[in-house]
């Protein structure tokens, strides 16, 4: 029975390029996997260590019909994160040092770095990869957190923040190490979305579909659920 739906399943993927991208609620990649991350990873804890995992689990678990495994980043524009972290004055001043600190990381990273979304229509950037911004200028919409466990998003929603949890069965082997590590990563993404928030208290959801098998996700799913309680 569950050869028959991986199968299935499989015979329906299409693939996109695979892309780290900030998990702001603005982010919508119109040819691409987003694998949310907080400033697309940038001075986030551990984040190398991470995305060794993630390429690794996106490595022995996707579908045959992804060709290109290889995890791509993305930046984008007014990322409330980079302005913080950076102490920046305006968004322009954002912008221009979002492309550039993402540009060494992805270099860093040995990874490519596919450009920056805008706030315009969809736009064509490296790779193939196609987004934009969607939500208004100056201002946040979510009242929840999603974080993805079964292989990056599966549907894009304005009214959520995303976090990529797809790696944690890699990185903390199986629940055995690292968990220290994986919950410090995960409650700095969560404190900053819900600074944004302000005194609405951000709903936390779990998104279970996507390329990994159900074993795969259940097991991401447990992992989490151990760091959230």
């Amino acid at each position: 029975m569950s050869k028959s739906k991986q199968s299935a399943q499989s015979v329906d993927y299409q693939a996109v390029p695979l892309v780290i991208a900030d998990g702001d609620e603005g982010v919508q990649l119109n040819h691409g996997r987003r694998f949310a991350f907080l400033g697309s990873g940038f001075r986030l804890a551990y984040f190398s260590q991470v995305v060794d995992a993630l390429q690794k689990t996106i490595l022995n678990n996707f579908p045959k019909e992804q060709k290109d495994k290889k995890l791509k980043i993305a930046a984008s524009e007014e990322n409330a994160w980079f302005k913080q972290e950076l102490n920046l004055n305006d968004w322009d001043e954002t912008n221009a040092s979002t492309q550039q600190h993402l540009a060494a990381l992805a270099d860093q990273l040995k990874l490519e770095y596919v450009g920056i979304l805008p706030f315009a229509d969809p736009k064509e950037l490296e790779a193939g990869v196609k987004g934009h911004m969607v939500r208004p200028h100056n201002m946040h919409l979510a009242n929840q957190v999603c974080f993805t466990i079964g292989g990056g998003e599966e549907v894009y929603n304005l009214g959520q923040y995303l976090i990529s949890a797809d790696w944690l069965v890699d990185f903390t082997n199986n629940g055995k190490k690292n968990m220290s590590q994986a919950k410090e990563l995960l409650k700095i993404q969560l404190d900053f979305y819900q600074s944004l928030a302000g005194d609405t208290k951000l709903k936390i959801l779990i998104e279970e579909k996507g390329p990994f098998s159900k074993d795969l996700s259940k097991k991401n799913h447990q992992i989490l659920n151990k760091i959230l309680t």
